[in-house]
């Protein structure tokens, strides 16, 4: 089924450099190298791409120990393949849902370059260096009724070094099971993730071997810059942040200044000692300050020489990072999400500084999932997604309206329709009568309107109290399409629905999958 879609300006919380990004990319062009929209600029994008072979074979050699052997592979290490690039925290159960669209469209977007004449392969790039362990150590299911449960791992415990290499000393299993109660394929993908997440693992093996084994079908290679060899590639980029730290962080700065005037916002706020760089060591991710001439962490103080010796223990910041992965890799597109595009707003001048060309930013796809009892409540009561995106009274309210008898209704319009002639003129005739009643008048008149609509509502009210059913397909609604006034894809992991509708459930978003298409969109599963 083809999905319906939903402009993203409907979204609440959607920030202006976003929506201008995707549908007035005119008014943010000087923030970006290349427009999403025109698929050409793929090709253009392709040919500013300049890799060197011995960088390749370093790289695939690395790939090859995190991947095995596959076409995929063989494709990137071809001289001027480029990648198509996409990328997550390592979260619990693959974090939210929307990791899985992120792949999908890299993937659609490489099938597109490969029919187009240019080689591409799609790559995910598992984040595995960042230090928030509280903001992966969670995921939000579901049970067959919509209720939301949280499942943690508690017992994880790190020192402040990188998540990915966080152990599980124990994981929740049956916290999981309970949580999916009884959807139908539950037991079987609670097999299947026993397989990854289990104690021993790390953050990091867990979440590239799910997705791995779950996307097994469509060719993605998955990069963990935490491999020894990795970081041996990117550490000539690191140095060359080692040695431009003060003008690139003067460059951000007013980066910074030049969004706001615009009227966006500055993702990242980039302090005057901001390095862009953390220092790996002794197991922990410690940030690197500049100050009168010297790299300063919590522990220690360097010199640039003796900082750029150290560069395979180095960690790029949020802002940094996507020029280190383009460094390392031959990027012709970056699949986002809102965020990361504003985060790339920023980073275009550090793109411009240390690679020389900056990659298309392109915004991944957006979906809600529906199930058969979400599409036909939304229909019986006449509900677009943009009505359920608001908080559960209002929507509560929307269906109780339509819950009303419709002799009700018909009474109290009728009651509405000739009380208000009446109304008018009274006021007429107390204004002839005597001016200075002519307010008196309105505000009673204006009471008596608003106890007839009040009495419409507590109708709806009574309506929906008394039909139980009702009020659990509202929570239903609510619970599923916009749980804790969030949207679906940044709120659930993929498990639940996976649990749901099946393994197989990426193969059938796939064909839903739109690159021209950059609204939010709502399928039926």
């Amino acid at each position: 089924m083809q999905p319906s879609c939903i402009h993203q300006t409907e979204i609440p919380g959607t920030s202006r450099l976003f929506l201008d990004y995707l549908y007035h990319f005119d008014r943010v062009a000087q923030f970006y190298q290349w427009p999403f929209s025109d698929l050409g600029a793929l090709a253009d994008s392709a040919q500013a791409v300049q890799y060197p072979e011995e960088r390749r074979a370093k790289l695939i050699a690395a790939l090859r120990k995190q991947n095995g052997d596959s076409a995929a592979l063989a494709r990137l290490a071809e001289a001027g393949t480029v990648a198509v690039v996409t990328g997550q925290q390592v979260g619990f159960l693959s974090g939210p849902e929307f990791t899985v669209f992120k792949a999908l469209t890299a993937v659609k977007l490489a099938q597109h370059l490969n029919e187009s004449g240019v080689p591409a392969a799609p790559v995910f790039w598992a984040a595995s260096e960042d230090h928030d362990l509280a903001e992966v150590d969670h995921a939000w299911l579901f049970d067959q009724e919509g209720q939301p449960a949280k499942v943690s791992l508690a017992k994880a415990v790190s020192n402040g070094g990188p998540v990915g290499q966080v152990e599980f000393n124990d994981v929740p299993l049956a916290e999981l099971r309970a949580a999916l109660g009884e959807l139908p394929f539950a037991e079987d993908i609670i097999e299947k993730l026993g397989k990854w997440y289990r104690p021993g693992a790390t953050f990091g093996s867990a979440f590239v071997g799910f997705l791995q084994d779950l996307l097994r079908d469509f060719g993605i290679l998955f990069v963990d810059p935490l491999q020894p060899e990795i970081r041996e590639i990117v550490s000539p980029m690191l140095r060359d942040t080692v040695a431009q730290a003060p003008d690139l962080t003067a460059a951000l700065r007013k980066r910074n200044e030049e969004l706001v005037a615009a009227g966006y916002h500055a993702q990242v706020v980039v302090d005057e000692d901001a390095s862009l760089l953390f220092l790996l060591a002794g197991n922990k991710r410690t940030a690197v300050r500049w100050k009168d001439g010297r790299f300063a962490t919590k522990d220690g103080s360097y010199s640039p020489a003796e900082l750029a010796a150290s560069a395979e223990k180095l960690s790029p910041n949020a802002l940094l990072r996507p020029v280190i992965q383009d460094y390392l890799l031959p990027t012709v597109a970056y699949v986002a999400g809102p965020s990361e595009t504003a985060y790339m707003a920023q980073g275009q001048v550090l793109y411009e500084k240390l690679l020389g060309r900056m990659p298309v930013i392109f915004p991944r796809n957006s979906f809600t999932l529906l199930d058969d009892r979400c599409a036909k409540l939304m229909n019986r009561f006449e509900l677009r997604l943009p009505d359920l995106l608001h908080h559960a009274e209002h929507v509560k309210s929307r269906i109780a309206a339509k819950l009303v008898p419709a002799h009700v209704l018909e009474s109290i319009a009728a009651l509405r329709s000739g009380v208000r002639p009446q109304l008018e003129k009274v006021q007429s005739e107390l204004r002839r009568f005597d001016p200075t009643l002519e307010k008196a008048a309105e505000k009673s008149c204006a009471k008596i309107t608003y106890q007839l609509q009040k009495l419409e509502s507590k109708a709806a009210r009574e309506t929906l109290r008394r039909e139980q059913r009702a009020a659990q397909d509202a929570e239903y609604l609510i619970n599923m399409v916009y749980p804790h006034r969030h949207l679906q894809e940044r709120f659930y992991s993929i498990v639940p629905f996976l649990a749901k509708y099946g393994w197989d459930l990426p193969q059938r978003l796939f064909e839903s999958v739109q690159l021209t298409c950059p609204h939010h969109m709502v399928r039926s599963i």
